[in-house]
């Protein structure tokens, strides 16, 4: 299933896509039949197998009605990838070291689909970075490699806007990872089952109708098992939190020379089989 936050008539809520493409897709608005107030606290309830059959499927509004918030709107934990690709740590001559480079980004950067991506007024060298994010189903502490996959929930899509001279300032990535609206995710989360073979996700990241960015999940150095190995071995992972497993070669910054984003681009990050997310860029004001 296709599970995502949004808004309606300004309330905040969560449910489910249902239809298909030559009838148009609708949404069942779960949190408005339910006491949990996210989607988050609905996967930390165990409630994404039971609410469909209390919910239904007859759609209470389309998806043109909505907008987007991203995917998990109040995670407790959003755990980035760095350098997870071969060919990216390639281009950017770091990485390689063994270990996955982690690094944290806050729920408020983030935004939904369709959202504005905001070029902050203090940098012109905002970069897309096309990624698939893992949403943790189950706690766990010194989860073995082995039942990793039985605490994933779902997977979505995430586009970490990168402003790489705050990011390069130092040997630390926060700054450069954190500007308001900068963190695109959406725009729902697929449930493994409708996946299938997770190592054939492939992400394609356009920037004005133009591919930058293309790769399979198999291409991952740190695989999704590894990554949840690694993790919860220094932190407990959460319900609802959200693991940004990392981005192919082909950014921005790499390229000679450089292609920054700028106002009125289009931004595009698909992930076969879950979607596409797309954000407008805007300069801020």
């Amino acid at each position: 299933m296709r599970w995502l936050s949004f808004l309606r008539e300004d309330v905040a809520s969560f449910g489910y896509v249902v239809g298909s493409d030559a009838e148009g897709h609708g949404v069942v608005d779960a949190g408005s039949r339910t006491s949990y107030a996210s989607l988050r606290e609905a996967i930390a309830a165990d409630a994404l197998t039971t609410l469909p059959a209390s919910c239904g499927d007859q759609a209470d509004f389309s998806l043109d009605d909505v907008v987007y918030l991203p995917t998990i709107t109040d995670p407790d934990k959003i755990l980035c990838v760095g350098l997870n690709y071969v060919a990216h740590q390639e281009e950017t001559g770091r990485g390689g070291e063994g270990f996955p480079t982690i690094f944290v980004r806050f729920a408020a950067a983030q935004m939904g689909h369709e959202q504005p991506m905001v070029c902050p007024r203090e940098s012109a060298t905002l970069d897309f970075e096309g990624e698939i994010a893992m949403i943790i189903g189950k706690a766990g502490r010194r989860i073995a490699h082995a039942d990793a996959l039985s605490h994933v929930a779902g997977f979505s899509i995430y586009n970490d806007g990168s402003v790489r001279e705050y990011q390069r300032q130092t040997s630390q990535f926060t700054p450069g990872k954190n500007f308001a609206n900068t963190g695109g995710f959406g725009p729902w989360m697929m449930t493994l089952d409708e996946i299938g073979d997770l190592s054939q996700m492939e992400i394609t990241t356009r920037l004005n109708g133009e591919v930058m960015q293309q790769a399979k999940a198999a291409l991952l150095v740190h695989s999704f098992a590894d990554l949840i190995e690694y993790c919860s071995t220094f932190i407990e992972l959460s319900p609802g939190d959200v693991i940004v497993t990392g981005t192919p070669a082909g950014v921005g910054g790499a390229r000679t020379p450089p292609l920054f984003m700028d106002h009125g681009d289009l931004i595009e990050v698909a992930v076969a089989p879950i979607g596409v997310l797309r954000h407008p860029v805007i300069a801020e004001p």
